[in-house]
């Protein structure tokens, strides 16, 4: 039996990525309304009014693709941290695992039937959560996705860590200088079904084909599913299969955590590079101890803030998700909405020997 996680209000932390989403009620209550988004995106629902005061009392349900994982922790815990500091509560449910895509299903349904004002989604597998979103929707209910997108007909707004291009090329750049620009590299990346995961190793395959790297091969995308034990298997099976393997590049925190685990107890350690997004509390003894030289990523418990704020922005009908619309996100400063209602919270930070210590999430 599936078991929900419910957090109240509470004290917020640092790190991973969570997005919160509210409701728009008509006139002063809190009395849903349908709203039908036949045929068209969510996003162009309804008209924005910027001035808008922000509500309180909101009741915001937090969907990661996995509860217990630390990244989907502190990204939630920073959209916790937002919400209280709103006025509005908070409370987190979702699976256990990363690939139960039928129970995000059946918590997106939960959600809708206790009636919250808004949900944030991180999708296991957009197409198996569309239509459930859909319905929320038509309930009333704000929908944000956060970290790993769905098609945008199924959600108001996308919060993402940062520009997929940026993610996805930055990491082909930081494995390249470490091997000299030659060898052959694999990607160990978490569900074969992550859109986010997809999106950025597309841009990882488009990178690639710079001259620049005529002499890197890219030869095999391996799935350790953001399960430690799958991904430190993996990482075993890529050195096995590919002995002459010079780099791995792993999107995905739990994936590389796991792979520097396998290479810093290896006669590969220091030899096999590793790059990705990792957490500076993970891998911070990788780095001291030479396994890995350089990763990056962005402040998760920033991405679950911005979900957060970003939310109740819809909920208060300051936005409707619509490309062009801004709103302020309190101390984190004003966003504008870009083209099928995505938020890019910024670029993401290397994180090496050098400046590791600066940070604590």
């Amino acid at each position: 039996m599936r078991k929900t996680t419910l957090r109240r209000s509470c004290a917020a932390l640092a790190t991973a990525t969570s997005l919160a989403l509210a409701l728009t009620a008509c006139g002063g209550g809190t009395t849903k309304k349908d709203v039908a988004n036949e045929g068209g995106s969510a996003a162009t629902a309804g008209k924005a009014d910027p001035n808008a005061e922000l509500k309180k009392g909101l009741t915001v349900g937090f969907l990661p693709k996995q509860v217990n994982n630390p990244y989907f922790t502190s990204a939630d815990k920073g959209g916790e941290k937002a919400l209280t500091e709103l006025g509005s509560k908070y409370k987190e449910v979702g699976p256990s695992s990363a690939t139960d895509t039928a129970g995000q299903v059946s918590y997106v349904n939960t959600l809708t039937q206790q009636q919250v004002d808004a949900m944030a989604v991180s999708a296991q597998d957009p197409g198996a959560l569309c239509t459930a979103l859909k319905q929320a929707m038509k309930n009333g209910i704000k929908v944000v996705t956060y970290d790993s997108d769905t098609t945008a007909d199924c959600r108001n707004a996308f919060v993402s860590q940062a520009s997929a291009e940026d993610l996805g090329r930055t990491e082909v750049q930081l494995l390249a200088k470490q091997i000299d620009y030659k060898g052959e590299i694999a990607i160990l990346s978490a569900a074969q079904t992550a859109t986010n995961q997809n999106t950025w190793i597309d841009f990882m395959k488009d990178e690639l084909k710079k001259p620049e790297y005529k002499n890197m091969k890219l030869v095999k995308v391996a799935y350790g599913n953001d399960d430690a034990q799958q991904s430190f298997q993996q990482t075993q099976g890529l050195l096995q299969e590919y002995p002459n393997l010079k780099g791995i590049i792993s999107p995905t925190t739990v994936g590389i955590k796991a792979a520097a685990q396998y290479l810093s107890g290896s006669k590969y350690k220091g030899k096999v590079k590793l790059t990705g997004l990792g957490t500076p509390n993970d891998m911070r003894k990788y780095v001291k101890n030479g396994t890995v030289e350089a990763f990056e990523l962005w402040d998760p418990a920033k991405l679950g803030e911005l979900a957060a704020r970003t939310a109740v922005a819809l909920a208060s009908g300051q936005i409707t998700g619509k490309e062009g619309e801004t709103f302020k996100a309190g101390s984190m400063g004003e966003y504008t909405i870009g083209k099928d209602g995505v938020i890019s919270l910024g670029k993401p930070t290397v994180f090496d020997a050098k400046n590791i210590d600066q940070f604590n999430f």
